[in-house]
């Protein structure tokens, strides 16, 4: 029978890739990619990006000992190769599932995992600390960050590479360039180039012509000429010329999907007494025809056939996601509005404005990776007599905090900041979760704060916010909506005022107090269709609870809360959000000021890190499910006392 054992089921650790000859090398790059389809086909993922480095990582590893080497990801979005090869192989098919393996970098899921990237543009910074620290302990190691392009459009990249360039320390830097598209011989002469550089002869060349270029004889006009000439030559000799001036050498770029070209970088690098910056260029979904031909849909995909890379169809009549509903609403109010402008940072697809560049791209602008430039460039904006709304994760909005503070809240700005995926985002983990946004926006003063309950009120939320000044956040979660029927016309919001979904049984109106129920719950956001389920359950055991729909998380309507305080209800809480100075935390601020003595119950994510899995079993998982909310609820009850 033939050996149908795969090379990759032979390698259980980056040093068993030394073994290996050009052939098989060949042949387990095709067989990481099958992994890669196969596995991603089931459990989505950051496909085209991993597809891009295989090569790159397999010879990077190749010229490395690790441990005691050290490899730092930017983002993560490239490491799926990366946990192939270091032990995780016969896990990898669960990949971002529930109790299966991350699809970023974590820390506790293995030694190989110097960082949990997750967010962009700070592998450099993390490297350089590993750089440093093993300087102090006298060790020799390499220490390699492996960053993207784009990630390099963040400034906190910069930052790292100007100190980088200041400690002058051994460092390999491997920038992964998916953005353009090379040939063989292109990328060889540019390889050549960068070899040249490494070659102590170039060096002694550049200083030589220096030398000879400030020669006080020479002529001005020469000196003119010499200073073009010398940068004529960095220029054709010295593709990174910017890296170089930052004191970081500068190779490339090259084909990093020449595998023995990467591996005899890295190793010459590895040589370097100083900082080294390795430039190679990738093709995002390299391999797989799918990827190759909508890199940007296969950045981060779900569930897909393999054999077409098709995803299956939306089932018929299924409600659209909040995100293509505020695309929507967005392109309505911008056709009303000629000052609107629309800010992302990167992220135009997954965010909706696509569609909004499509419908308006002269006010359509993307900055890159650069979320604390986007909010000051909003402010700008704002400033400038536009209306601009940066649509934005909730994870990726706290880059940006000291801009919200200082150049927007202040200031006294007019920007509107959309902010998706707020709450669990699923198989993407905690590095995105947006968990946190209540707390640190409301701590934030002038702020205001929407969380719309649907998909028709989002649209709504929107447009009240438009209309208002100063700094406003409409907050949304991430998939699909609940089939509410979108309004014809927006409508706007009164600042501060709930909207009653349910009432107790023969209760009064609400400056009437609370009727003859027992519980009051406040809810904010999505959590409100939980929200009722737990009201009905609770009726089924025979306690009668009163729905508020908050819609306003900065400012509450205190006038509800004082009202549902004042009857003696208990008062619960409910948002997706941490418990620790988000909603909850607001009302019972209220309740204190106005020194109302009432029990309050506050139902909201734990003080404690998530992890990955599907957005409901998150939620179940802590306490916010319907039965458990009501259970909690008449646990509560039971210990008030009576009469």
């Amino acid at each position: 029978m033939p050996d149908t054992t795969r090379i990759l089921d032979t390698i259980d650790c980056p040093g068993d890739l030394k073994a290996l000859n050009e052939a098989q090398l060949k042949e387990l790059c095709a067989e990481i990619r099958a992994q890669l389809i196969a596995t991603t086909s089931v459990t989505g993922g950051h496909l085209a990006p991993n597809l891009g480095v295989v090569e790159l990582t397999v010879g990077m590893y190749r010229a490395l000992d690790c441990p005691p080497d050290m490899v730092v990801f930017d983002v993560g979005h490239q490491a799926y190769v990366h946990k192939l090869l270091t032990g995780r192989r016969d896990d990898f098919d669960t990949l971002r599932t529930y109790g299966g393996i991350s699809g970023f970098p974590k820390r506790s899921e293995s030694p190989y995992d110097l960082y949990g990237s997750g967010h962009a543009s700070d592998s450099l910074s993390i490297a350089l600390g590993y750089a440093l620290a093993r300087d102090a302990r006298g060790g020799d190691e390499a220490v390699v960050a492996v960053i993207g392009d784009g990630s390099m459009t963040g400034g906190m990249a910069w930052e790292a590479l100007n100190q980088i360039g200041q400690c002058q320390t051994r460092l390999i830097i491997i920038l992964n360039d998916n953005e353009m598209s090379i040939s063989r011989n292109e990328s060889a002469f540019e390889a050549s180039l960068g070899w040249a550089r490494m070659n102590p002869r170039y060096w002694e060349t550049r200083e030589k012509i220096q030398r000879k270029l400030s020669r006080p004889r020479v002529g001005r006009g020469l000196v003119r000429l010499g200073t073009r000439v010398k940068d004529s030559f960095k220029h054709l000799v010295v593709p990174g010329m910017i890296f170089e001036e930052l004191g970081i050498v500068s190779v490339g770029p090259l084909d990093g999907h020449d595998l023995g070209l990467v591996e005899a970088a890295v190793k010459a690098a590895r040589e370097m007494d100083g900082p080294v910056l390795i430039h190679a260029v990738t093709r995002k979904g390299k391999g797989y025809e799918p990827a190759q031909s909508n890199p940007s849909l296969f950045h981060g995909i779900g569930a897909f056939d393999p054999a077409t890379g098709k995803t299956p169809p939306r089932a018929e009549g299924a409600a659209p996601t909040y995100t293509e509903v505020f695309a929507q609403a967005l392109i309505a109010e911008a056709d009303r509005n000629p000052d609107i402008v629309a800010i992302t940072a990167a992220m135009p697809a997954g965010t909706g404005l696509d569609k909004f560049k499509q419908a308006c791209p002269e006010r359509f602008i993307d900055v890159g990776i650069a979320e604390g430039h986007a909010v000051g460039l909003a402010a700008g904006l704002a400033f400038g007599g536009r209306l601009p709304v940066l649509a934005v994760y909730s994870t990726f909005l706290q880059r940006g905090y000291d801009q919200l503070i200082g150049d927007v809240a202040l200031q006294g700005a007019h920007v509107v900041f959309a902010l998706d995926r707020a709450g669990f985002v699923g198989d993407d983990g905690p590095t995105h979760a947006g968990l946190y946004d209540l707390t640190y926006l409301r701590t934030i003063p002038t702020m205001r704060i929407l969380a719309p309950s649907d998909e028709a009120e989002l649209v709504c939320a929107l447009h009240t916010a438009l209309g208002l000044d100063g700094p406003v956040a409409v907050r949304y979660p991430r998939g699909a909506g609940t089939g509410a029927v979108l309004p014809e016309a927006p409508t706007s919001w009164e600042v501060g005022r709930a909207v009653r979904r349910r009432a107790c049984a023969c209760a009064g109106e609400r400056s009437q107090g609370s009727g003859r129920g027992q519980v009051a719950i406040l809810a904010v956001g999505h959590m409100l269709q939980r929200a009722q389920a737990a009201a009905e359950l609770l009726a089924e055991r025979g306690i009668e609870a009163s729905l508020w729909d908050m819609r306003w998380v900065k400012p509450i309507d205190e006038d509800c809360v004082r009202a549902e305080a004042r009857s003696g209800r208990l008062l619960v809480t409910i948002e997706e959000n941490t418990i620790r100075g988000g909603f909850g935390a607001a009302v019972a601020e209220f309740l204190s000021a106005e020194g109302l003595t009432v029990p309050l119950l506050q139902l909201a994510v734990p003080d404690e890190f998530s992890v990955q899995g599907p957005i409901d079993t998150l939620l179940d998982e802590a306490g916010l499910s319907p039965a458990r909310m009501a259970t909690r609820i008449a646990e509560r009850l039971t210990k008030l006392p009576q009469g």
